[in-house]
């Protein structure tokens, strides 16, 4: 506690440290709230094992939520946007001794999130938070943010380094999942489709936040979305990341490790209502060709995600955190089955768009 007061001090917003508590579920920054005589704030020390240029993802935030502040402002909305404050160096971080990166951003007062979607509306008003989100960047300088994580959904890099760990077999585990294998590199060619899109210039480069799961969504007591956070990954990118990845943690009707795979499968209701959502807001500013790709995109990052599983299980076990030795396996049968079901259920998902 001592030590985090004193870190918290040498931010000049806060004053009259009454508490700091861990919070939040995350799984790759710490966290924790910090109580004032007269306010709320949060704390955050940012992984830069993970990040490994703290200061451009800190000037991407400043900029994006600077603009979009400037695009809320005059404007009859309960949205609001995370504001970060100042170290008494005057950057928006401070180091510690131990060269670690801290930050102190706003607390959203009366908010609350959902760690699963529970019915159809929570997913149309999460795709319609992330279609404004979208809508509101779609005039952002893209060119002048960098990447936080380096071809963090490239799959060409994915599908090199998933390459070069079969080759390898570090861990003797390759002879054991001929099936897993097979399934990745049956579909590889395929789900190069929007990389290709890009390099070929068909489809543009836009403001992408990249972890668009439920839980990045605030609301407010009436069940009204307020707010978009977790902001570390907003990058350039393709829309069709952030649509993909939402649909993929949306609709799967089963936990990411669940071990029964007769449970998986994509929940077609949601899917439809976070579309609904999604392009309530964004149809106006996407591209004929950007919508076109939009089903597709779900089995994409499906299958990336997969891939880095089923990558990790092969080198060892180096990346994700596992409980028991076959986690990442089981994690990575999940998506697989997921990308199955959406392949079963393509047809409707065009439909819906």
């Amino acid at each position: 506690m001592e030590k985090l007061k004193n870190i918290v001090n040498r931010f000049p917003e806060v004053k009259n440290v009454i508490s700091i508590t861990p919070f939040g579920s995350g799984h790759i920054n710490d966290t924790y709230k910090v109580e004032t005589a007269s306010n709320r704030y949060i704390l955050q020390r940012v992984n830069h094992q993970i990040f490994k240029n703290v200061e451009g993802l800190t000037d991407n935030i400043v900029k994006v939520t600077q603009f979009l502040s400037q695009q809320l402002a005059g404007t009859d909305t309960d949205m609001q946007v995370v504001e970060l404050f100042k170290a008494d160096s005057g950057k928006y971080f401070f180091n510690d001794e131990d060269g670690n990166y801290w930050r102190v951003m706003s607390f959203i007062n009366g908010s609350k999130s959902y760690d699963l979607v529970e019915n159809d509306e929570i997913a149309y008003k999460g795709g319609k938070a992330y279609g404004q989100f979208v809508k509101m960047l779609s005039g952002f300088p893209v060119d002048t943010l960098v990447d936080t994580i380096l071809d963090f959904h490239n799959i060409d890099f994915r599908l090199d380094n998933f390459r070069k760990a079969v080759k390898a077999d570090p861990a003797g585990r390759v002879g054991a999942i001929p099936d897993e294998i097979k399934f990745v590199e049956e579909r590889a060619d395929d789900m190069r489709k929007i990389l290709i899109l890009g390099k070929d210039g068909e489809i543009p480069l836009r403001v992408t936040h990249n972890d668009t799961k439920i839980n990045n969504v605030l609301f407010n007591d009436a069940g009204e979305t307020i707010c978009v956070i977790d902001l570390d990954t907003v990058m350039p990118g393709y829309i069709h990341y952030d649509f993909g990845d939402a649909i993929r943690t949306f609709t799967n009707t089963a936990n990411e490790d669940e071990k029964d795979l007769s449970k998986v499968s994509m929940n077609i209701e949601y899917y439809k209502a976070f579309a609904k959502g999604f392009l309530s807001e964004t149809k106006s500013v996407l591209s004929e060709i950007e919508v076109k790709y939009l089903p597709f995109s779900a089995r994409l990052m499906t299958y990336i995600i997969g891939l880095r599983f089923l990558t990790d299980y092969i080198e060892g076990d180096v990346y994700y955190k596992t409980k028991y030795p076959e986690h990442n396996l089981t994690r990575a049968k999940v998506q697989f089955r997921l990308v199955e079901s959406m392949e079963k259920q393509f047809s409707e998902m065009e439909g819906v768009l």
